[in-house]
């Protein structure tokens, strides 16, 4: 049987235009302080913190670079990452699993977005669109682990799962 692995990023152009237009202006805001010599702002800062302030959007860029959600199903189960929240796989073997199927979703309604989302035993870990696999786990806990790849998915679900029910 062949092994499903899925790489997702965080693409959302207006997150990334967001991050950009703050970006620019600190930028802006700096070259203004620092080198024409004009205070920045009408309760400007000092220039040490400035520039402290100007890391904060370069730091959410790289984040925002490095965040991904990796997916794998094999024999053992379905293993789950967020990187780097999540430097180790979690894995949800197939015999912890009632049932499990991908479906399409609403993710500002069911989970409130896109990320490490939920509480109690409704969980998502998902960075774009709306389609996921749902795990029914047989302690009564939900996870929905989103998916690009939705009929590849299904049929790795499909083989593994139905082997190992």
């Amino acid at each position: 049987m062949k092994t499903f692995t899925e790489t997702q990023k965080f693409r959302q152009w207006w997150l990334s235009l967001l991050i950009m237009g703050i970006a620019i202006l600190q930028v802006y805001g700096l070259y203004q302080q620092l080198f024409i010599g004009k205070p920045f702002g009408n309760n400007p800062v000092s220039n040490e913190g400035l520039i402290m302030f100007s890391l904060i959007p370069v730091l959410i860029i790289v984040l925002f670079l490095l965040l991904r959600l990796d997916t794998k199903l094999d024999e053992e189960g379905v293993h789950f990452r967020f990187f780097p929240f999540q430097l180790n796989y979690k894995l949800k073997k197939w015999d912890e699993i009632k049932k499990a199927h991908v479906r399409q979703y609403k993710p500002i309604l069911e989970y409130g977005g896109w990320g490490i989302r939920g509480w109690g035993k409704n969980k998502a870990r998902n960075v774009s669109g709306n389609m996921g696999l749902q795990l029914e786990l047989k302690n009564g806990d939900r996870l929905l682990i989103g998916t690009q790849k939705g009929e590849e998915m299904e049929k790795a679900v499909e083989e593994y799962f139905q082997v190992k029910s």
